[in-house]
């Protein structure tokens, strides 16, 4: 199944999630850039506030598509220390390419909702929504900033992901919905037939629509601050994590096989694209 666009996804999303429809505890958070117009369609269809939630991948120095792992808001970053060590990506390097993602979610952050705070999630159903998963990398480390900030239920949600990438999330959110769950994966842009890039313009449009036509739950609030994840697993870290918490776990996440630096990328794991 291919879709026509990011709309379609999302209206053939929302028909997934009709459980959710009409519920005051429920909230919806789209992914920039990509995630928002897919989160967009899931909202109005079921009458829920919207927010975004910030993520991103960090990407191997010359093969910047592929993800050797992930931070979020709240100074969540996920790291897989078997590709670092298998690609010889020094803690200089990562260190510099955390600081370079941390400086462009700061601009969108403050790009999208200017002066507005996030709503809150505490004690919340959360529906993540991006408009599609490869290696999982800035889910995770979405689905682990979450956490902190207690909501009562996490939901992931997505019109495409790879089998084996929908398994190992499965295991780290409370719900995860996926329309379609290739085992051949190479592109999320293979399963749209216009996979155009979304614009802060576009955000920023979509937001304000949301918040004039449906309006926050409640009176929003600053989510309190956060640890740091690294290395993290399906296993490792408990959903009831508080605000404030530091976590450090040492198992590792098992990843599609690992290139060679500078070579070309397995089929999967060139499946990151700059999408967002």
């Amino acid at each position: 199944m291919v879709f026509q666009n990011r709309v379609e996804a999302g209206r053939l999303l929302a028909k997934q999630l009709r459980g959710y429809a009409g519920r005051n505890d429920v909230i919806v958070l789209g992914i920039p850039r990509g995630g928002v117009p897919v989160a967009f369609e899931v909202a109005m269809a079921l009458k829920a506030p919207l927010d975004i939630f910030l993520s991103r991948k960090l990407g191997v120095p010359g093969q910047e598509e592929l993800a050797f792992g992930a931070i979020a808001s709240g100074d969540i970053r996920v790291l897989d220390r078997h590709l670092v060590e298998g690609l010889n990506i020094s803690e200089q390097e990562i260190d510099q390419i955390t600081k370079t993602v941390e400086t462009e979610l700061e601009r969108r952050e403050r790009v999208y909702r200017g002066n507005r705070s996030p709503l809150q999630v505490e004690g919340k159903t959360v529906l993540l929504i991006d408009d599609g998963i490869a290696t999982g990398s800035s889910m995770r480390a979405a689905i682990r900033a979450l956490r902190q900030m207690r909501p009562a239920r996490i939901v992931v949600a997505v019109p495409v992901a790879p089998f084996h990438t929908c398994k190992l999330l499965r295991s780290e959110a409370d719900e995860l919905i996926c329309i379609q769950e290739p085992e051949f994966f190479y592109a999320i842009g293979q399963f749209y037939d216009d996979f155009s890039q979304v614009t802060d313009e576009e955000v920023t449009e979509l937001l304000r629509r949301a918040a004039q036509q449906i309006g926050p739950p409640t009176a929003p609030v600053t989510p309190a601050a956060t640890g740091t994840v690294e290395d993290a697993s399906s296993e490792s870290s408990p959903a009831s994590d508080a605000p404030g918490m530091r976590s450090k776990v040492k198992e590792e996440i098992a990843m599609p096989s690992i290139p060679a630096r500078g070579g070309r990328a397995t089929a999967f794991a060139g499946a990151e694209e700059a999408k967002h």
